[in-house]
């Protein structure tokens, strides 16, 4: 198998797949009906596709450039940009375009309904403590150069910041679709993951075991590996829902007006 073999296997046919259900399925096109009353379903791809492409890029190039990973030249199309083959950057692209597919399809039933299980005022505080206590116990890793952490410390740093905002604007907000992005990210997670043990197995990419942890899922895959999935997968759900559901609509409005008002104020200061 080669990388753009991958892609075709566990990316671009579900995507295919995935489309065509939007297309047929009734409830899916209420759904999105309801999307671009707030924002428009377009734009939002275009967005997160974009805003992964960017985020991704340096912090990808890094890996290979400092030997994290690396990839069998013979087994990709032979485009390089950078340090990373153009099948990379076209994952970049695609993964969040399959997570929002699927999200689409789970959510048709639910995103803007009535229903509602408020999440406490002290969990809204206690989930970004504790991914900031991740995140600088993963950079303190990095600083005291652990060889073995060097994979799992990156992949801490570089995500947990995004996730850190997603949750301090909107933890509520994505707590009232758990049951939807929990299935969309463990099942995607377990899907690439799978689809990255056969790539390894194929040897289209090799992660350093120098600079992992060395324990191995099933006996092929690096667990950092999975929790890169995951982390991915995390940013893409939280993403697409933050952007989607109409509680951050209004929670963006009333932000803006109180700017506004502060601003009002703090020019009548200045003008007394």
């Amino acid at each position: 198998m080669t990388y753009f073999g991958f892609l075709v296997g566990f990316v671009i046919i579900p995507i295919v797949l995935l489309s065509l259900w939007q297309l047929v399925d009734r409830r899916s096109k209420e759904l999105r009906s309801r999307i671009n009353q707030n924002f428009h379903l377009f734009y939002s791809f275009i967005i997160l596709t974009s805003l992964a492409l960017v985020y991704t890029t340096p912090w990808d190039n890094y890996l290979v450039a400092s030997g994290v990973w690396w990839y069998d030249p013979d087994l990709v199309l032979g485009f390089t940009f950078g340090w990373v083959p153009l099948e990379e950057y076209l994952f970049f692209v695609l993964q969040p375009i399959l997570g929002g597919l699927l999200l689409l399809v789970l959510l048709r039933r639910r995103l803007g309904s009535g229903e509602n299980e408020p999440l406490k005022d002290g969990a809204r505080k206690i989930l970004p403590s504790i991914a900031i206590t991740i995140w600088a116990t993963a950079l303190t890793m990095l600083v005291l150069g652990i060889p073995a952490a060097t994979y799992l410390g990156l992949e801490l740093v570089w995500a947990l910041p995004v996730i850190i905002l997603q949750l301090v604007f909107g933890a509520d907000i994505l707590w009232k679709y758990r049951g939807q992005l929990f299935a969309v990210i463990l099942g995607l997670t377990i899907f690439l993951s799978l689809g990255d043990a056969i790539a390894i197995q194929s040897g289209i990419w090799t992660i350093n075991p120098e600079q992992s942890l060395g324990l191995l899922l099933a006996g092929i895959l690096p667990v950092e590996e999975f929790i890169f999935f995951l982390l991915t997968n995390i940013m893409v759900g939280f993403g697409f829902v933050l952007i989607w559901s109409p509680e951050s609509q209004t929670r963006i409005a009333d932000l803006a007006r109180k700017i506004k008002i502060r601003e009002h104020i703090s020019n009548l200061r200045s003008e007394l």
